[in-house]
């Protein structure tokens, strides 16, 4: 086929796609399959497209360029499909596309583009960004974007917000989850935070549509209750509802308006809750919008303009400790450590053993950030059953179930579920800078019933 091209007088670009350990599907490693290209004298360029995302090109890249000397080319796919909302979707953002597009150029790499699930914007991004690297203009842009840095002020952590002082100096943080209600009475939800902040938690967290639900703006809810209530709140911001325009728009919205710790997630798909038939938007997953974060908090906006001042968003990040993909969440978390992520909030934890080890693998990553853990204070073995199968990402293990069904009334429940959380937050306090409590069923009393103890074990912290 190369030679026959080369009738046409035209260069030809001979290119292959990689999977997995950059090699292709028929197990070719990606060198043995450059260094082919390097020795037929009708192939021009060598080029990597498809089969594999922004970091498995990279991977590949490296061993690609080892082994010729002709000009690369670089496609990748926007990583890999996921099923959301009944739909394929590819989720990785034109953010972290375009990141891994200037260290392609940046590497060696003469051309990128983009295959499978890339749109527009990835291109049109990466095409922008990777202008500052090549030729003349090169030296030129990367002085003045140095100059522009060096001009902007970025917010130190430990002063964008009491909640982020706390975490900085190591100290314990509490937090209490707080559901904004399903209609536009806010009463009950800040009698209930005022109750928070009389006892002392540092914070309330205000999901965003969990369980893909409709209720009161969480921005909204938030806003209220630090103004009425007098407590720091952590705003869940999800990816579900709103494309990249309106995400910045509130990111730099609610900073405006005095918010100043949001935790970013991707959100469940609408299928999950009471509107199936919504539209899960998807822009980008909680990777690209913690990209989007720390890029306002360095006066950079999503097209790349400065902004003045900047943001000083306190970014907060999910993590799952009990995935099951353990390699694929793994993977991910370190993605959002690249980003920016300042800080962590799991999943509700049942299994101590489970998340010691996840703190573990990712101990030794080069970026680390303070983790809090979620805690649920079950109420029964029915709840505790609805959580293990019905709660993405929560695991109750056989133990707590067993445990939890040898509760004969409610009030044994509750004391029993109670036991539990302080136990699970005994055991993982050493690997942990804080918990965040559900107030399960929207009972707050019981929320700060788990957290009455948590002074000795910031005590032993200590």
């Amino acid at each position: 086929a190369a030679a026959a091209a080369r009738a046409s007088g035209l260069p030809v670009a001979a290119s292959f796609a990689v999977a997995d350990h950059a090699e292709t599907i028929m197990g070719a490693p990606a060198e043995a399959v450059a260094r082919a290209l390097h020795d037929d004298p009708n192939v021009d360029l060598v080029g990597l497209n498809c089969g594999t995302g922004p970091a498995g090109a990279f991977d590949a890249l490296q061993k690609v360029l080892a082994a010729t000397t002709k000009p690369v080319l670089v496609a990748p796919n926007a990583g890999f499909p996921r099923q959301v909302g009944g739909r394929m979707l590819y989720l990785v953002s034109p953010e972290y596309f375009t990141e891994y597009a200037k260290r392609f150029i940046e590497m060696g790499a003469r051309g990128v583009g983009g295959c499978c699930g890339t749109t527009p914007a990835h291109i049109r991004m990466a095409a922008k960004a990777v202008k500052s690297l090549s030729g003349v203009k090169r030296h030129v842009e990367i002085v003045e974007r140095r100059r522009e840095e060096a001009a902007v002020k970025v917010i130190p952590t430990a002063e964008k917000s009491a909640f982020a002082a706390k975490l900085a100096a190591g100290r314990l943080v509490t937090s209490v989850e707080l559901l904004p209600p399903r209609s536009s009475d806010m009463s009950a939800l800040l009698a209930k935070a005022r109750r928070c902040a009389e006892a002392g938690v540092d914070a309330i967290n205000i999901p965003d549509g969990p369980r893909a639900s409709a209720r009161i703006s969480p921005m909204i809810a938030a806003l209220t209750i630090e103004r009425e209530a007098g407590i720091e709140t952590v705003l869940h911001y999800c990816c579900r509802d709103r494309n990249l325009i309106g995400m910045q728009s509130d990111l730099m919205g609610g900073y405006a308006a005095g918010l100043r710790n949001f935790l970013i997630i991707t959100g469940d798909p609408p299928k999950l809750g009471d509107y199936p038939d919504a539209t899960g938007v998807f822009d980008v997953d909680a990777i690209g919008l913690t990209r989007m974060a720390a890029n306002l908090n360095r006066g950079v906006d999503l097209a790349g303009a400065p902004i003045d001042p900047p943001t000083g968003i306190l970014i907060g990040v999910g993590a799952n400790p009990c995935a099951v993909d353990r390699k694929r969440e793994i993977d991910r978390y370190f993605r959002k450590l690249d980003a920016g992520a300042e800080f962590a909030i799991t999943q509700p934890i049942f299994d101590a053993d489970a998340l010691r080890r996840f703190c573990d693998e990712v101990d030794g990553y080069a970026i680390r950030i303070p983790i809090i853990a979620g805690v649920w204070p079950l109420l029964s073995y029915k709840n505790a059953e609805f959580m293990n199968n019905e709660v993405p990402g929560v695991v109750v293990p056989a133990t707590t179930l067993e445990r939890m069904s040898r509760c004969t009334t409610k009030e044994d429940g509750r004391r029993t579920g109670i036991e539990i959380a302080r136990e699970t937050m005994a055991a993982i306090a050493p690997c942990v800078r804080g918990f965040q409590v559900s107030a399960p069923l929207g009972n707050v009393d019981i929320a700060l019933d788990v957290l009455a103890g948590v002074s000795d074990l910031a005590a032993a912290g200590d």
